[in-house]
């Protein structure tokens, strides 16, 4: 037997059945506890205690969102958790189940998938406890595309919205601020060849030398369980702060009708990264000056009168923030 004959060709997309696919992924995927009916059937059942859902989607593109030469298929499938369950917890809500559909190339190996199911089982696991994937879809395409639908509970809360903040609360972010901005800058700095294209041999160096900070880009730790927190200290406006924290709290400040006023001091010592970095997925909350907030949570401004105008130590500032299109050439990555 020759080399050729010996060596193994491994599975992918379109050699083996979706239903052989789909088999190998589902024990691998997170149960979610409030699931009546799973994975297996045309559609899951979920338990509805609170009767309300909170409901949000998100998509991660190869190109725009993404490159594979950077992040491994687990990072993938921890990203696509986490950017959802940050949505559900700005909500005030506690994220209870995840719809996840891949359209991937045809000759993308099932390991590949594999791993962006493991990645959504830990991040689950870690950021969410009790959450899980309760269905979704797989297709064929050039570009590889996670969509994610994420489900929460608001356990008889009031949904906190953008638009609940009044002149006097007070401003308060937890979370990583400008972190996630910084690993990323770094990997188009030193993880791409000589002409300008992702490299993975480049990003394997650049992640021993800023270990922190490149997992920060591909790998968020958003603090899911914050938002409930929040929500119970009598929040009054929140959001997940996933296009800069100047960007986000303006958003905050139009949908109120208000002002508000940063605090370059607590913003730390990077202060334009703070800014206008994205991609931390941390929550930006208000909430009424005698509130109690919870220890996560630090205050880093003041709500003001100002009609949708974001200042920064008094000072009227432009926002500027993340947007994953700017610059990009429209390759797929």
């Amino acid at each position: 037997m020759n080399d050729a004959e010996n060596r193994h060709d491994p599975d992918t997309l379109t050699a083996v059945s979706e239903t052989a696919v789909l088999q190998r992924l589902f024990p691998r995927l997170p149960a979610a506890d409030g699931a009546l009916i799973g994975p297996g059937d045309d559609a899951a059942v979920l338990a509805a205690p609170d009767g309300r859902f909170v409901v949000t989607t998100d998509m991660m593109i190869h190109g725009p969102d993404f490159r594979l030469a950077w992040s491994s298929p687990f990072e993938l499938g921890w990203k696509a958790a986490a950017t959802n369950l940050s949505d559900v917890a700005a909500m005030g809500a506690a994220p209870t189940a995840l719809v996840v559909a891949i359209a991937a190339p045809g000759d993308t190996e099932v390991t590949t998938f594999e791993g962006i199911a493991d990645g959504l089982r830990e991040a689950c696991l870690a950021l969410a406890p009790g959450c899980g994937v309760v269905g979704g879809d797989l297709s064929v395409s050039s570009t590889m595309t996670i969509a994610v639908t994420a489900f929460g509970d608001l356990g008889g809360r009031r949904p906190v919205l953008r638009s609940g903040a009044r002149p006097g609360d007070v401003v308060a972010h937890a979370g990583a601020l400008g972190e996630a901005a910084a690993g990323l800058a770094l990997l188009f700095a030193d993880a791409v060849d000589a002409d300008g294209e992702p490299d993975a041999g480049r990003a394997a160096a650049a992640r021993i030398r800023h270990p922190r900070l490149i997992e920060a880009q591909l790998r968020p730790r958003p603090p899911i369980a914050a938002g409930t927190l929040a929500a119970d200290a009598g929040a009054t406006a929140m959001l997940d702060v996933s296009d800069g924290l100047a960007f986000d709290a303006a958003r905050i400040a139009r949908a109120s009708g208000v002002g508000i006023d940063l605090d370059a001091q607590a913003l730390g010592i990077d202060v334009e990264r703070a800014l206008g970095g994205g991609e931390d997925h941390g929550l930006l909350a208000t909430f009424p000056p005698d509130a109690e907030l919870p220890a996560v949570f630090r205050v880093i401004g003041r709500v003001t009168a100002g009609a949708g105008t974001l200042f920064v130590d008094g000072v009227e500032h432009t926002p500027v923030g993340w947007d994953p299109y700017a610059g990009w050439d429209g390759v797929a990555g």
